[in-house]
């Protein structure tokens, strides 16, 4: 791809698991929540770490074409059953305590420089969400965490999950612009590496406690990108915002 002009730009297209919002630590605070309640001895964060664990592949499973199309809520369920027979305390959760948890994901805060940095972006981009979350769950999440977007685009649209090429290409077609035109921001490789695929110009937005203190975060060495910044702020000062 030729080099990289701002000016061309015209769409923003933000990841939100760990890219904008703080999955890990939403999902282990409410998590520990529930097992108080119910009376659950279990460390939340290293429940929340093996949760996410299994996202990637259970979303490959609908790329390959093992399953039919069903939305993240649909696919978190099924991994959190799967996990809480794992630890032998599938009994103690009721099937309220369990609904909760999968709406974990609906309700995480935004990093600190996200509203910030969006709000920004937004003077001279058009902002829009791109996530592998349902439609239902990023318009309650986008509300919740107060993030200035000006659309939000699920993957849910695209019936398939990201890194899928259908994806981002959707995206830019719902948006009315080329794929060269979109500026895809997110804080995982392999997410970079679908946008860059699909024909999108790509910015690399590093966020290392994006795992918690366990796990290793993506880094921008981790990917090829036309950008590399370390915050929403950061990436608006380098687009001159």
């Amino acid at each position: 791809m030729s080099g990289f002009d701002p000016a061309d730009i015209r769409v923003l297209t933000c990841d939100i698991f760990g890219t904008t919002v703080d999955w890990y630590t939403g999902v282990s605070e409410q998590a520990a929540d529930v097992f108080r309640t119910a009376g659950v001895d279990l460390d939340a964060e290293v429940f929340a770490d093996e949760w996410r664990d299994m996202y990637l592949p259970a979303m490959q499973r609908v790329r390959d074409g093992e399953r039919a199309w069903v939305y993240l809520d649909t696919l978190h369920r099924e991994s959190l059953d799967e996990l809480l027979q794992r630890h032998g305390i599938g009994a103690a959760l009721d099937e309220t305590a369990r609904r909760r948890l999968v709406r974990a994901w609906h309700l995480l805060p935004a990093w600190p420089d996200a509203v910030e940095g969006l709000a920004r972006l937004r003077n001279r981009y058009t902002l829009a969400a791109l996530s592998n979350g349902g439609f239902a769950l990023l318009t309650r999440l986008v509300k919740a965490a107060d993030l200035p977007f000006d659309c939000i685009l699920s993957a849910e649209l695209a019936q398939t999950y990201k890194p899928a090429a259908q994806v981002y290409r959707t995206a830019a077609g719902l948006l009315d612009v080329e794929p060269e035109q979109v500026l895809m921001v997110a804080a995982h490789s392999w997410d970079i590496d679908g946008a860059s695929a699909a024909g999108l110009r790509t910015a690399f937005l590093e966020r290392p406690g994006e795992k918690g203190p366990q796990q290793k975060a993506d880094r921008a060495e981790d990917t090829v990108s036309d950008l590399s910044v370390t915050s929403f702020v950061e990436l608006a000062e380098a687009l001159g915002c």
